[in-house]
């Protein structure tokens, strides 16, 4: 068989603020290579001369504030950096007064004393399906990072729907002190490092991660809501400890139904509360969407700093399909890491600063006893919410309640299911509280490959070799199908 031909390349000129845009279709990946000039990804600047890869359906924008010549596809000269940037410097101010008063420095000339003035920014962003909130949460993050004053910003994801780090069905924060990638929605806020031995060199995060286990935040409010306030005393708790690190600030990206008016009134404004309290808020950034700034404005805009910032015109509309697909995705990364095939002709290439080869896993699958692990899930597996209940009927089964899973049981659910691996219980008995397994954090994930209930044994696929017996773990409604 003949060669395949090398991927046609094209090169275009960018004029100053202008940004070229792409959609990879699936199977098919993109480099870009800076010739000269200076362009960023979202926030993330591009260095001259190397080359970035692309796939798994990635949707991006490289835009220029000075003029560059990159190898593209089209060109738009309508783009809102202007107005990220605005945003950007006033959060900028913020971290800077904020250092000055923990530092005990007079601020500069001219500069009010008001207290408000000299709190670091808790961002919380907001907005509808198809806004780009994770878009300018990334951007507000790279400026930080990229400013020349060390900054580490936390960036919370309460977004269940959205892998973050790890996957699907998750909440996590992380510190950030580097430029956060884009290259695959698989990984929509860079690489991070996972239970596997996998050694990274250019952005190896370690974010606190809770155990959702679903992809809709309507499936369990209760939960969500205590989750998002643990993540919230954890965030506290981090800027305790190192007041100067507090200056730097958090950023919070949240899902498109706090946003949506198709979601009932109720279950948006206890968990956008929710957010506001835990992280203790003192800017909302609301992306393109009128009627919710008015709502945000009316709900606190007395005591919190509500803005109204434009959408992209670059953001896709993306249907129930391509979400489902990015999700399972984000499970298939999770086991066998990135094994993206560069267009034919390119040879070299990085994804998000590594190698693909750097990227790559070998999962490990292990046969082991029923009780060698244990498995709960929160409520039930389809929870009816209270209003749906008859008038008077109580609930056998709390939202809230750990619920122990049995493999031997034909309504197990555990087969292809995506199973949490929680840290280990407080040792001191005296510090021990029923609801215990609600508030621990997780160390990994695993699926449940095959259940054989005849010899009460089950199969479970692990990024890694390490042994789970003896752990505790949750199921929720995930589920994934090795290929």
């Amino acid at each position: 068989m003949a060669d395949a031909a090398p991927a046609p390349s094209r090169e275009w000129h960018l004029e100053p603020e202008t940004e070229y845009r792409f959609e990879l279709d699936p199977q098919t990946s993109l480099a870009i290579k800076l010739v000269r000039g200076r362009a960023e990804i979202f926030g993330a600047e591009l260095v001259e001369g190397k080359t970035y890869l692309f796939a798994m359906e990635c949707k991006a924008a490289v835009f220029t504030w000075n003029g560059c010549q990159p190898s593209t596809e089209y060109i738009s000269e309508e783009t809102p950096m202007a107005a990220y940037a605005n945003v950007h410097t006033a959060l900028e101010q913020m971290r800077v007064r904020a250092l000055s008063k923990t530092r005990g420095s007079p601020l500069p000339p001219g500069e009010e004393v008001d207290p408000k003035l000299c709190e670091a920014p808790r961002v919380l962003v907001l907005g509808p399906e198809n806004s780009g909130k994770t878009t300018v949460c990334k951007i507000l993050i790279n400026y930080a990072v990229r400013a020349g004053q060390e900054w580490s910003p936390m960036l919370a994801n309460v977004d269940p729907s959205e892998g973050a780090w790890v996957i699907p069905g998750t909440l996590s924060v992380a510190s950030v002190s580097g430029p956060l990638p884009t290259y695959s929605p698989a990984s929509p806020l860079g690489t991070a490092s996972t239970t596997a031995p996998v050694g990274l060199t250019s952005h190896a995060l370690a974010p606190l991660v809770s155990w959702y286990g679903h992809t809709d935040t309507r499936k369990n409010p209760l939960l969500l809501d205590r989750l998002i306030r643990n993540l919230g005393e954890n965030v506290n708790d981090r800027f305790d400890l190192k007041p100067e690190g507090k200056a730097s600030g958090l950023i919070v990206d949240t899902p498109s139904s706090f946003g949506s008016s198709s979601s009932p009134t109720d279950h948006r404004q206890k968990l956008i509360k929710a957010c506001v309290d835990a992280f203790r808020i003192n800017v909302i950034l609301v992306v393109g969407h009128e009627k919710l700034n008015v709502e945000m404005q009316r709900a606190y805009g007395s005591y919190v700093t509500v803005v109204k910032i434009p959408k992209s015109g670059g953001v896709v509309e993306l249907d129930s399909s391509y979400r489902e697909r990015v999700q399972r995705y984000q499970l298939q990364t999770y086991m066998y890491g990135h094994p993206v095939q560069p267009p034919v002709g390119v040879t070299g290439g990085t994804l998000g600063g590594e190698t693909p080869s750097h990227l790559v896993l070998s999962p490990s699958s292990t046969v082991m006893k029923f009780g060698d692990l244990s498995i709960y899930r929160i409520g039930t597996e389809n929870m009816a919410p209270s209003s749906a209940l008859p008038i008077n009927a109580m609930r056998q089964v709390s939202e809230m309640q750990p619920v122990p899973v049995n493999p031997a049981s034909p309504g197990s659910g555990l087969h292809g299911a995506v199973l949490a691996l929680l840290a280990p219980f407080n040792p001191d008995e005296n510090e021990r509280y029923d609801e215990e397994i609600l508030d621990l954090s997780v160390i990994g994930f695993v699926y449940v490959m095959q259940v054989d209930v005849k010899q009460k044994k089950m199969t479970i696929l692990s990024p890694n070799q390490g042994s789970v017996a003896g752990k505790t773990a949750l199921a929720g409604s995930l589920e994934y199908q090795d290929q």
